[in-house]
């Protein structure tokens, strides 16, 4: 049976991966810091040399960035990756390039049940309901999932590149706090792991207190109780919780919102303390109607590699 590779390009890392007929081999999965390679392609060739696979049939590579035209143009990390790229550094015949969250949404369905964190109920979704993954980690995006006679289609987008909300005072504070580097607010600058250190940052400049953190040491800080990295996390999950109902609006996924990345993994624990329903609820007229949306996070940090080969395997032949 013919094997097939899997590459997952965060802004931080590179995960690549086996399949076996659409199936992800857990053992041959091997993580690369991005920052030690010039380029992607040096890391297909190597690990195919270390696993000693010899080529390939096809290779599904998801990306952090824009993809257009078979092409992906890395958001936060100078790389640009195409088809005949690919297939040279692997021998694949069949290549795909996505979006990681594409390869997100075509990862669900294949999760182990332990793999998800249930945060709000939601209501029953009818057969093909559609499904929306947002991701939360080193940037921000969403795509919504539709299941269509003709197979899973999951919709590419660069959401998270759309102006900041501003519902308050302390919100219009917050943006022009965050736009004084480049002269925009966008909602991956508040909602990522630099957006989490920027609200920190943001909450020091307003009260004359604190030391710098990175998003890691806020989360650290969080846990031993630390007022302002509290504080930062009560912002940051209400202005998280308005974007998912934002999309949920937009995109009515009946059939749930799964969250995922490092970012919203770690906030997960705190999402109910944090008034995250109440948030997401905070729509008006319209607050009842998004009780209906159940909503998970993605605990499997390997999910886009499930999903990219599920992608390979829904389209061999």
């Amino acid at each position: 049976m013919s094997l097939t590779l899997l590459a997952d390009i965060g802004g931080t890392n590179t995960r690549v991966a086996l399949a076996r007929e659409g199936r992800l081999l857990p053992d041959t999965i091997r993580r690369y810091p991005n920052d030690h390679h010039p380029a992607l392609e040096p890391i297909l060739a190597g690990y195919l040399a270390e696993a000693g696979a010899g080529p390939v049939a096809g290779a599904c590579v998801a990306a952090a960035g824009p993809v257009r035209a078979g092409v992906a143009v890395m958001t936060n990390l100078d790389w640009r990756i195409t088809p005949e790229t690919v297939a040279t550094a692997t021998g694949a015949t069949r290549v795909a390039v996505l979006n990681d969250l594409q390869a997100q949404g075509h990862a669900l369905g294949t999760l182990a049940p332990g793999a998800l964190r249930q945060i709000l109920p939601g209501a029953p979704a009818a057969p093909g309901a559609s499904a929306l993954v947002i991701g939360v980690g080193t940037g921000f995006n969403a795509a919504p999932v539709h299941e269509t006679p003709g197979g899973r289609l999951v919709v590419a987008s660069e959401c998270g590149h759309v102006t900041l909300p501003v519902r308050s005072d302390e919100d219009l504070r917050l943006m022009q706090f965050l736009a004084a580097g480049h002269g925009f607010a966008s909602v991956e600058d508040a909602l990522s792991g630099r957006g989490l250190a920027a609200i920190h940052a943001f909450l020091r400049a307003e009260t004359g207190h604190g030391a710098p953190r990175d998003a890691a040491s806020i989360v650290t800080a969080i846990a031993t109780g630390d007022m302002l990295a509290r504080a930062t996390l009560r912002i940051f999950v209400r202005l998280l919780a308005g974007i998912v109902g934002d999309l949920a609006l937009i995109h009515l996924p009946f059939a749930g919102v799964y969250l995922c990345g490092g970012v919203a993994r770690a906030v997960a624990p705190h999402l109910a303390e944090t008034g995250f329903a109440t948030a997401l609820h905070d729509k008006g007229r319209f607050s009842d109607f998004l009780a209906a949306f159940p909503v998970a996070v993605i605990e499997d940090d390997y999910a886009a590699l499930a999903g990219c080969a599920a992608y390979l395997q829904a389209r061999r032949g």
